[in-house]
């Protein structure tokens, strides 16, 4: 009986340490990334924007190939509506 009762307090122990233990690894781990973020950069502004003229928005290449791809997508549904219909 003493020795049950000595296991069952050792593992409370062991428990126990286990959780101080992830509990100060998780703290140091949290601690370490705020730490490597560093301070802040100095401020920017100023000067002209990087391309001339200012809506440097590059719509042709990425759009194109949605409203294609999109169509493709469209055309195949459709078939298979046309086909699903005929049986």
């Amino acid at each position: 009986m003493n020795t049950m009762r000595s296991l069952i307090s050792g593992m409370a122990i062991l428990k126990l340490a286990f959780g101080l233990v992830t509990l100060c690894a998780l703290n140091l781990i949290a601690v370490d990334i705020v730490l490597a973020a560093g301070p802040p950069g100095p401020p920017g502004g100023g000067g002209d924007p990087p391309c001339w003229p200012p809506p440097c928005i590059p719509i042709d290449g990425g759009i194109g190939l949605l409203l294609a791809a999109g169509l493709a997508y469209g055309g195949k549904k459709a078939h298979d509506i046309v086909v699903n219909k005929s049986r």
